[in-house]
C-alpha cells in the first residue's frame, strides 16, 4: 500500500492542507525480499534520515518495521542549507523510484512542522515551516519529525524498548549517538517530543554532544574507554535528571556496545537499539503513517 491524496492523484504536489488516504497499489515486491519479507497489502512509506553527516533512507513497510529496498546514504552537504538539503531529498526520492507520503527525521525540535532549532545544520532552517518547504520542493508530502523522536519510536513499536511500550512501561530514555546526541523520552510509552537533551550542560562546562558524540571520539582520536567516561558521565546526568527504567543507545556505534559498556555506571539497564544505523529510517515512516491517519497536514 502507497498513501494517496483523496482526489485521487498519486502523492505528487506535497501542500499544507491536502487530505491523504490509504489505497493499496499494485505493487511487487519480488526484489524487496533481499533486504525483508513485505507482504503485498501493508502501509509503505519512505523513510529519510537527515543527519549532520549523512542522509540515510530505504521504504519502509510500516506494519513490521522492516526495510524494503536497499538503504540508501549520501553525505549531508555542508553547508545544509535548506536549498541544498531539498536538493538532497529530492535525490534521495529519486533513488526509490517513489512518489509517495515522505516521513523525515530532522536534526531540530519541530513544532506543528516548523523547525525551532538547527542543530548541526544551517541556521536557515530555524522558524522556517519545514514540512511545507519539503513537500512543496520535492512534490510528495513530507512530514517532519525530529530525529531522535523518530528512531526511539521505532525503537518503542518494534526494537529494544518494544517491552516498555505500555501504560506500566516506565521511563525509557533512547540517546542517538552519531554528529551530536539526540534524545527521546517516553514515560508509560507516551514520546515527550523535542527533548534534545544532548545539548545540556555538564558539570564540567562542557557541552554534552560536543564532549562524547561519536563525532568528538573520531576527530580527537579517543579510545573506546576514554570516550566510554565521556559518554557515563553524560548519561549518569541524564539518570539524576530522568531517572529511566531502561537506557537504549544508538546510531552505527550501538553495535559496539561492548567495547564501552564496562565505563559505565548507570543503575537502569543500558541496551543497544535493536534497529542500530537504521532506526531513524524507520521511525520517519511510522510517524508519517500517525499523521497521515490522524488526518494531519503535511
Amino acid at each position: 500500500m502507497q498513501f494517496y491524496r483523496e482526489d485521487g492523484e498519486s502523492g505528487g504536489g506535497g501542500v499544507s492542507g491536502a487530505i491523504w488516504a490509504i489505497r493499496t497499489i499494485g505493487d511487487e515486491a519480488a526484489e524487496a525480499k533481499e533486504y525483508g519479507e513485505c507482504e503485498g497489502e501493508n502501509v509503505r512509506l519512505l523513510g529519510i534520515d537527515v543527519g549532520g553527516t549523512a542522509i540515510k533512507s530505504a521504504i519502509v513497510e510500516t506494519e513490521t518495521g522492516t526495510l524494503c529496498d536497499a538503504r540508501q546514504r549520501v553525505a549531508t552537504p555542508q553547508p545544509a542549507t535548506p536549498e541544498a538539503l531539498a536538493e538532497a531529498l529530492i535525490r534521495q526520492i529519486a533513488l526509490h523510484g517513489w512518489q509517495g507520503a515522505v516521513g523525515i527525521g530532522f536534526p531540530a525540535a519541530i513544532q506543528h512542522g516548523v523547525a525551532r532549532t538547527a542543530a548541526n545544520i544551517d541556521a536557515a532552517f530555524i522558524d522556517l515551516p519545514v514540512a511545507d518547504y519539503f513537500s512543496q520542493a520535492t512534490g510528495c508530502p513530507c512530514f517532519v519529525a525530529n530525529d531522535a523522536d523518530a528512531a526511539g519510536t521505532a525503537e518503542m513499536r518494534f526494537g529494544a524498548g518494544h517491552g516498555h511500550a505500555g501504560s506500566e512501561g516506565g521511563v525509557v530514555l533512547i540517546v542517538t549517538i552519531g554528529t551530536g546526541l539526540g534524545t527521546a523520552v517516553f514515560s508509560g510509552g507516551r514520546l515527550l517530543p523535542n527533548t534534545e537533551l544532548g545539548h545540556i550542560f555538564l558539570d564540567n562546562g562542557a557541552e554534552a554532544e560536543r564532549y562524547a558524540s561519536e563525532t568528538v571520539r573520531v576527530t580527537r582520536a579517543l579510545g573506546w574507554r576514554s570516550w566510554g567516561g565521556r559518554l557515563n558521565r553524560y548519561l549518569c546526568m541524564m539518570e539524576r535528571l530522568l531517572w529511566p527504567d531502561l537506557i537504549i543507545l544508538g546510531g552505527g556505534v550501538s553495535a559496539r556496545l561492548y567495547k564501552f559498556a564496562p565505563m559505565l555506571t548507570l543503575r537502569a539497564p543500558v541496551v543497544a537499539a535493536s534497529f542500530l544505523n537504521s532506526a531513524g529510517i524507520v521511525g520517519a515512516a511510522l510517524m508519517a503513517e500517525t499523521n497521515l491517519l490522524s488526518g494531519a497536514d503535511a
